[in-house]
């Protein structure tokens, strides 16, 4: 590994790439701790620590923008426009025909499709702001924080435009900011940046571990934690190369003298397909009967069974939501992002076939019973592995915030691989030079 960086950065082009990248962070990280106009930036802090390692229900959002969102600055959304809007459009694709039929264009179709995200991304982002103000404002956002009503002073109209434009300006320069990484630097833009926000919190998080340990110091607590982050580490690493390779041969065709065909290929089906896509499905829509009972007035029955059923992690019906959630939405993402009869289909165009089962409709339900077969253990490996900080709260106390687990890990150890195949693809383009002179 350490040759393979050495490689990479004596490779003028490639040291390129990695220094821009860097520098691209920096900046990233940078606008997260810029205050936006209208907030009174002591009083945010003073309620920061106060609600150290209980975010409550913004924790999720609070995560994918590296800490910035209770800090309230320019970049406190983050990059979760952008990825609501990815998911959205992509859900839509299968919906909409015309859509689909962009989809289909190739390149032409797929820059209107991201151009269409851009929009939406920036709509998300008016309506978060606004709501993120709003939440600010009646000092909904920390809960009990002793100053969480003065975080903004100046309920004016106009400073309240002016935090919305500051926080969708500030969206819209993420979102800037990783095509920039992704057309100038190493690739996936967006993924490193979330990929940044999420490891931008894990030593705050191991540290607030330490001080609340116990045992010689919290030294133990935080030596466990360090161990069991690196064995979940290995076991995500383990289950997201796992692949159930689906052998496919392709018959030899004669095009006037030359001989066409006649290899042999697989399907690689993973067995967690959906990739984080269920955890995060699973987590807003738990959050939306919890977001609607705390800004709703009064007391109800109703109010009072969501605030102590649904708002709790470590609440029965809470981990059990949670669960059978995730595997319901491991299902549906892979049914609508994987289709066996067009793989089927464009099989058959090219004359190929797997072995042993016949072309067309056969071959269709063949592959719908190998992904229905793999997706069980995929979406049980998913809950499993979401639940994780929730045991970790009951070992740690409740107060306590175990970074390895759930989303976090999952997209870390995801963008991890995928960055350093970008690199290693990168090297091998340059060592393959000498040959194709």
């Amino acid at each position: 590994m350490l040759t393979a960086f050495a490689r990479a950065f004596r490779t003028p082009d490639l040291r390129k790439k990695l220094l821009f990248t860097l520098g691209i962070i920096v900046v990233y990280r940078a606008g997260t701790h810029i205050p936006i106009p209208g907030v009174n930036y002591r009083n945010v802090q003073q309620c920061v620590r106060e609600a150290s390692g209980n975010q409550g229900l913004f924790g999720l959002v609070n995560m994918f923008s590296g800490g910035a969102l209770l800090q309230i600055t320019i970049f406190a959304l983050g990059i979760m426009p952008y990825i609501t809007a990815s998911i959205i459009l992509q859900l839509l694709t299968v919906v909409i025909p015309r859509l689909e039929a962009l989809k289909k264009e190739g390149q032409a179709g797929t820059a209107k499709i991201t151009q269409y995200t851009r929009y939406l991304t920036v709509a998300l982002a008016i309506l978060q702001g606004t709501g993120l103000v709003a939440t600010a404002r009646s000092g909904a956002l920390f809960g009990n924080c002793s100053v969480a009503n003065q975080i903004v002073p100046d309920q004016a109209i106009f400073t309240t435009i002016t935090m919305v434009i500051c926080m969708t300006a500030g969206t819209a320069v993420v979102m800037w900011l990783g095509e920039l990484i992704t057309d100038r630097g190493i690739g996936n833009g967006m993924s490193i940046l979330m990929f940044i926000s999420i490891a931008a919190t894990f030593p705050s998080a191991l540290w607030a571990i330490k001080k609340q340990g116990t045992l010689a110091g919290g030294w133990i607590e935080f030596g466990t934690v360090i161990v069991v982050g690196l064995v979940m580490v290995a076991l995500v690493v383990f289950v997201e190369q796992a692949q159930r390779r689906v052998p496919v041969q392709y018959a030899k065709r004669m095009i006037g003298r030359r001989s066409y065909g006649g290899t042999s290929t697989y399907i690689p089906l993973k067995v967690n397909q959906a990739g984080v896509i269920p955890v995060i499905f699973a987590s807003s829509l738990l959050y939306i009967p919890a977001l609607v009972a705390q800004f709703s007035g009064g007391r109800s029955g109703w109010k009072t069974w969501v605030e102590q059923n649904l708002t709790k992690g470590d609440h029965p019906i809470y981990i059990t939501s949670y669960f059978l959630l995730i595997v319901f939405f491991a299902f549906f993402y892979v049914a609508i992002s994987f289709n066996p009869e067009e793989v089927a289909d464009n099989m058959k165009k090219y004359g190929g076939f797997i072995p042993g089962i016949r072309a067309g409709r056969p071959t269709a339900e063949y592959l719908s019973y190998v992904l229905n077969r793999i997706t069980w253990p995929g979406s049980l490996y998913l809950g499993l592995i979401a639940l994780v900080p929730t045991m970790a709260l009951v070992g740690f106390g409740s107060q306590g915030n175990f970074p390895f687990g759930g989303t976090s890990i999952l997209i870390i150890v995801g963008v991890g691989l995928e960055t350093v195949k970008q690199i290693e693809s990168q090297l091998q383009q340059r060592n393959y030079e000498g040959f194709l002179r």
